[in-house]
């Protein structure tokens, strides 16, 4: 068995994520055959651009089943997150539906530009083990146009404008809205959180 692998979702930040885990000693291969991604003890699905592309991408490689009937961690990142929800505004597209929620498009206003880029402030939302040694205000780095709201399995918020989750979890499901291996020490606790998290159902 395996012990983390990333999911080949076709994002520019695979190898990035592969050598934000690298600096924590762990090796990840990047991975897009179902017994690889079956077999392993965790898993991250990675992703940037649009939620289409990349539940096309996880259609074409048939992981979208697969990932759905997952029991083991799994962490989305950006649009990794994003298309764990059930739809997202973004080209009106069907997600994984692991989370409920539809992810929306945030709203530019006077001083608020869109798309989002830039470090902002957490907000604990609720107690985690993978906030664990993040105290509140934690920053981290963000690039998108598209969020989940505060509410249901948010854990972590920010705000742009408007409020929105940065970080969610459902039982062995979590997701990152922020990019974990742009995010300095705040990245790096997240996804040194994330290697040791023991869901509670495990």
């Amino acid at each position: 068995m395996s012990g983390v692998v990333i999911v080949d979702s076709g994002g520019a930040n695979l190898t990035s994520v592969q050598t934000a885990l690298r600096r924590l000693g762990v090796e990840a291969p990047v991975v897009q055959q179902p017994d690889a991604i079956a077999n392993a003890e965790r898993v991250l699905l990675p992703g940037v651009g649009a939620a289409a592309p990349v539940m096309g991408r996880l259609r074409e490689l048939g992981l979208v089943e697969l990932l759905r009937s997952l029991r083991k961690p799994l962490l989305g990142i950006c649009v990794g997150m994003q298309v764990l929800f059930e739809r997202s505004e973004e080209g009106d597209v069907e997600g994984l539906g692991l989370l409920p929620g539809t992810v929306k498009r945030l709203r530019g206003e006077p001083g608020i530009r869109i798309p989002h880029m830039g470090w902002n402030a957490l907000h604990i939302e609720a107690p985690s083990a993978l906030l664990a040694g993040m105290p509140e205000g934690s920053h981290a780095y963000f690039v998108h146009s598209y969020a989940a709201s505060a509410v249901s399995d948010c854990i972590a918020s920010t705000r742009h404008g408007e409020h929105f989750a940065a970080v969610v979890q459902r039982g062995h499901i979590a997701g990152a809205q922020f990019h974990p291996e742009r995010s300095a020490d705040t990245g790096a606790r997240l996804l040194r959180n994330f290697l040791a998290w023991q869901p509670a159902w495990t």
